[in-house]
């Protein structure tokens, strides 16, 4: 993309001759140009944007469908629209989830412009992968952006990329580089963002281990940023020091356990060996109480209720917004999980995380020391989150391991980047 440049001809006297720009009162200049008064950023910005749109001004393209690509891309579209550089954004969500997402954009007071309702009863991978490639396109022909930006491995970010290549559209992919290098482990996820980093111009890669992968795949040097992990840029939103909740004063004074428990890799027999072990380990430790907010899947709720019913010291309650979800987070003694942006989020919360997983594309945070990747081995499971829960060396030793995930800036950094060109 190319920053629109003043040209000399606008220059016409007084403070556009010093190279000011227009000749405006010394008040409002100084409104457009202190870049240390913040509460005058969204005026500024709004100002570029009607004088100077016509002049060549970045038109970008955010495209997401999920509850997590959305708590990741709000933060972003958030700091793309208060930029000096007066951004033109438009936001356009695929629908492939539909509370779940809604959730995230009010709290993050995102309003698309486009929304292509591709969620459906029973829906597949083919239905969504379908629906967005069509749907997609006239609003691209449409539009004509700059550049489109996607994130992470949803099928989403897979087909709209997809889009965007048939069109000859820049993709810029954020979370780019994470993998594990199995194709079916987590799948279709590790496809998908192999995939997009196929098509993709502008590389915003969480973490270095993330750009060494970009690199040994012979990714271009020069199209690569290390920006940290935007995940943790919506952490400065979402958590609140006076957060309340009747789940949370039920596990006042105990250790309280987080768990989620939901992909398609597990569904069946490791999803029922994960819980059992959950369930045993808390049975020996009468401190703990655990919340498990449970996903849609009707196959994971049967699973559930089967391993889990008739325990009294966990609930299983309905799927939480992300505000709710970040605030049990942060009150939380440690998380059991098979997701993947909790692996971020946590740690940034000196949470320690046990991956109830066979592979991690966030091996960065095994390597700190903030994750333990324990499989759906029973066994295994019953002797990790034992072992955190009776030994405070262990323990300590996760909880205080540092972050590798960024320090809350990584959609700034972005923003700067494609303002730069």
């Amino acid at each position: 993309m190319r920053r629109w440049t003043r040209s000399t001809s606008f220059a016409t006297s007084g403070a556009a001759s010093s190279g000011r720009g227009p000749a405006c009162p010394d008040g409002l200049y100084y409104l457009l140009t202190d870049p240390n008064r913040k509460l005058f950023i969204r005026l500024r910005s709004w100002i570029v944007r009607v004088f100077f749109r016509g002049f060549g001004m970045q038109k970008v393209m955010l495209v997401f469908g999920t509850r997590p690509e959305a708590i990741k891309m709000c933060p972003l579209i958030n700091a793309l629209k208060i930029h000096s550089a007066g951004f033109n954004v438009v936001v356009t969500v695929t629908g492939q989830h539909r509370e779940m997402l809604q959730q995230v954009l009010d709290v993050f007071n995102i309003k698309p412009d486009y929304d292509l309702k591709v969620m459906r009863s029973d829906q597949t991978l083919f239905d969504v992968t379908c629906d967005v490639l069509t749907r997609l396109k006239p609003i691209l022909e449409e539009e004509k952006p700059d550049a489109v930006l996607v994130h992470g491995d949803t099928v989403t970010s897979f087909a709209a990329a997809l889009a965007c290549f048939y069109l000859q559209v820049p993709v810029g992919h954020v979370e780019a580089g994470l993998r594990t290098y199995n194709i079916y482990s987590p799948w279709p996820e590790e496809f998908n963002r192999q995939a997009v980093d196929i098509i993709t111009n502008w590389y915003f890669a969480p973490t270095e281990t993330s750009r060494k992968n970009l690199l040994s795949e012979g990714k271009p040097s020069g199209h690569i940023w290390v920006t940290g992990n935007t995940g943790i840029d919506a952490l400065k939103t979402t958590i609140r020091k006076d957060y309340s909740n009747t789940e949370l004063d039920w596990a006042e004074g105990s250790r309280l356990i987080l768990l989620t428990a939901h992909r398609r890799e597990n569904l069946g027999k490791p999803m029922h060996r994960m819980l059992r072990a959950i369930r045993l380990v808390m049975e020996k430790y009468p401190d703990t109480k655990a919340i498990y907010p449970i996903h849609m899947n009707p196959i994971v709720r049967k699973v559930a209720h089967k391993e889990l019913d008739g325990f009294d010291r966990l609930h299983i309650i309905e799927p939480l917004g992300v505000l709710d979800f970040h605030n049990f987070m942060a009150k939380s003694y440690l998380v059991l999980t098979d997701s993947g942006g909790i692996q971020e989020e946590a740690p940034s919360l000196g949470k320690p995380v046990l991956v109830m997983r066979d592979t991690t594309e966030r091996p960065e945070g095994v390597a700190a020391g903030t994750l333990r990747l324990v499989g759906t081995d029973e066994g295994v499971i019953y002797r990790e989150f034992s072992r955190l829960l009776s030994s405070s060396e262990e323990y300590a030793a996760m909880s205080c391991a540092s972050n590798p995930y960024g320090n809350g800036h990584a959609s700034e950094h972005i923003a700067n980047i494609l303002a730069e060109g």
